[in-house]
């Protein structure tokens, strides 16, 4: 039997992460047509499958309740949408939700490795797009900050709120890793001051929120273990709260972005959409199983909530489906012993359910299944220690050592 084409899974990932980079508008630095760029996006979901079957020829998957869960929301969403207004449209977004679950299901043969294959192929892409963000800011400064002076991709368009999820996610699993001993030196040092430079020059709120909730509950597990996030606790509440003492305004301002009272209640207008998203009559059966998948938009207007969204969109089936696998990495973390891959699945899993409230993703393809994809890789047991496929050969049958037949 031939052996794997690829070593590992960070081709398939890298396809995967661009397929989830939502393509706003046209480049600002290069200039790609939204067509094109869109085009490319939706396209390396297929160049995903290849990479992962050429990486797992023999499609060996390790049984597993959170891809089961997922397995079951894409099929939801593909039944849900075939009766919906926009057949077309909200069919092919639920078929590429079940293609998407298929890689992901394809690279489970690297889940609970020691050498933590899916969380370096992680943090790998989300250092690629860091880069490019701040290579962009450098070459066109103007562009890259002319959205209310927040930080947006200008090489390839992601908007500020996707630029602070992957530099709050790389800020936040790279200070794990440090708080557990796993990384240091120059690299680490540089990736720590892009990440948070990026974060805090997006203004966004939630990213920031996100990290913080994270890194507590990363911080928590690992408080009576480690020394070096018992004195890091210290230094950071102490630090915090002289900064609070002297540049409170300026926090303050940076929190508010300019906006009134009003656009702050209401979330940004985020508010006015939920409410007319409940005040709308739906059926017992779009209630249940909702309406189909869609562009998580309502009159126009972005849902800008995971909930929401999914209510709308997939039920209260679908919400059941988004606590369930939720819960079921949340209590598999309970279980697992103290270190680095608990506490880094645990911010993980507190940075996602975080940003749920004011962002949409956990019930479709999105950066967030994958960040949810390499918690639930990193509390998967051990795999057993078999030899590769390509070196098995059948064992020879009783009385078949010396080539003869048995009686």
């Amino acid at each position: 039997m031939a052996g794997p084409l690829l070593p590992g899974p960070l081709p398939a990932w890298a396809a995967l992460y661009v397929n989830v980079l939502t393509f706003m508008g046209t480049g600002l630095l290069i200039l790609i047509p939204q067509s094109i760029g869109q085009a490319i996006a939706q396209g390396m979901l297929l160049v995903a499958l290849v990479l992962a079957l050429l990486a797992n020829p023999g499609m060996v998957v390790r049984p597993n309740i959170f891809l089961a869960l997922l397995t079951a929301m894409a099929v939801l969403a593909l039944m849900v949408s075939l009766h919906n207004e926009f057949f077309v449209g909200s069919t092919y977004r639920a078929g590429r939700l079940v293609l998407f679950v298929v890689v992901l299901w394809l690279l489970t043969p690297w889940w609970g490795r020691q050498d933590l294959p899916l969380l370096r192929a992680h943090m790998l892409c989300q250092r690629v797009i860091i880069a490019s963000v701040w290579l962009g800011a450098l070459l066109a400064p103007g562009a890259a900050f002319s959205g209310s002076g927040r930080l947006t991709g200008v090489l390839w368009p992601i908007p500020p709120p996707q630029v602070a999820h992957y530099a709050a996610v790389l800020f936040g699993c790279t200070v794990v890793l440090w708080f557990c001993g796993v990384i240091a030196g120059r690299g680490m040092a540089i990736t720590l001051v892009a990440a948070g430079a990026a974060l805090v020059a997006t203004h966004t709120r939630t990213a920031l929120l996100g990290a913080v909730l994270g890194l507590v509950v990363a911080g928590a597990s690992l408080f009576l273990g480690y020394a070096r996030v018992r004195r890091t606790t210290a230094v950071v509440f102490l630090v915090s709260l002289a900064a609070w003492i002297v540049l409170s305004p300026l926090i303050v301002s940076w929190l508010a972005r300019g906006q009134s009272e009003t656009d702050l209640t209401q979330l940004t207008g985020r508010t006015k959409v939920w409410a007319d998203i409940a005040q709308q009559k739906f059926t017992w059966m779009q209630e249940l199983f909702g309406t189909g998948l869609g562009n998580k938009s309502f009159g126009g207007l972005p849902i800008d909530s995971n909930w929401v969204a999914t209510h709308l969109e997939l039920g209260r089936l679908g919400v059941a489906i988004v606590v369930a696998f939720l819960l079921v990495l949340l209590l598999t973390a309970v279980t697992r012993p103290a270190g680095p891959r608990r506490a880094i699945a645990l911010f993980l899993i507190a940075y996602c359910v975080t940003a749920s409230f004011t962002e949409t993703g956990l019930g479709d393809a999105s950066p967030y299944l994958l960040d949810l994809a390499v918690a639930a890789s990193l509390l998967a047991s051990p795999p057993r220690q078999l030899p590769p496929p390509h070196v098995l050969e059948r064992a020879p049958a009783r009385g078949d050592r010396t080539g003869g037949h048995s009686p």
